[in-house]
């Protein structure tokens, strides 16, 4: 049912800054979002964090934020970050960082502290997914410990029980859980540990990069 839905926190490894298009305060959504504490001269006021990326960041206040304020977020395990407002729809404001940070870093360092809430990531990776007789490579949107989010034209039946395989990674037992406007979300079996997202997100840009950097290495050659 809709209102078993939860909305976590969504991380991203995107250059982009997250915009005030993407607010999705959606009604029936139960709210996981991490927790943060925002540092405005010398006052500090509670915030939850929506989306982050190495860009910036989306937030939930409680105050009010004019944009241009310069601001510092403190994540719950200790990771300040400097940034300014430049927007604000109350009650939510999208904070540019000074200098462009780890996503990967952040995410790993909640290793750390007590068990974390899943959180959501954004990926850009083909995944392969079997229903049945029948195979189909799609696109990843977002991933987490319990499961993930692809485009899918293709009719599979909320339900279905599917297996998704992931590059360089064993193939997962799934259900899928919804099924809409083109997108499919799955929910896996058995969740994935922390630290096995982690290190699959790391190798996976690790991977892009070196895919990046290869073509520049060959043409300096010739």
């Amino acid at each position: 049912m809709e209102s078993h839905r939860v909305e976590t926190t969504h991380y991203s490894m995107s250059e982009r800054m997250p915009d005030r298009s993407e607010i999705q305060d959606g009604d029936g959504l139960m709210t996981l979002y991490r927790v943060g504490s925002l540092l405005i001269g010398d006052r500090r006021e509670l915030c939850l964090i929506k989306k982050i990326s190495a860009a910036g960041m989306m937030v939930r206040t409680y105050c009010t934020v004019p944009e241009g304020t310069c601001a510092t977020v403190e994540l719950k395990c200790g990771q300040p970050v400097t940034g300014k407002v430049i927007w604000f729809r109350e009650p939510n404001a999208g904070i540019a960082f000074d200098q462009p940070i780890d996503v990967l870093d952040i995410l790993s360092a909640s290793l750390k502290g007590p068990r974390p809430r899943m959180p959501r990531i954004a990926i850009e990776s083909i995944v392969t997914l079997r229903d049945g007789a029948s195979v189909f490579r799609l696109h990843g949107c977002d991933i987490s410990q319990g499961g993930m989010r692809l485009h899918c034209e293709a009719a599979i039946a909320e339900g279905c029980d599917v297996a998704v395989t992931l590059p360089w990674m064993e193939p997962r037992a799934a259900v899928v859980r919804w099924s809409r406007d083109g997108q499919i979300g799955l929910t896996f079996n058995r969740s994935l540990s922390l630290s096995m997202l982690v290190n699959w997100l790391k190798d996976q840009r690790d991977r892009n990069r070196a895919a990046v950097q290869m073509p520049a290495r060959q043409h300096s050659n010739h």
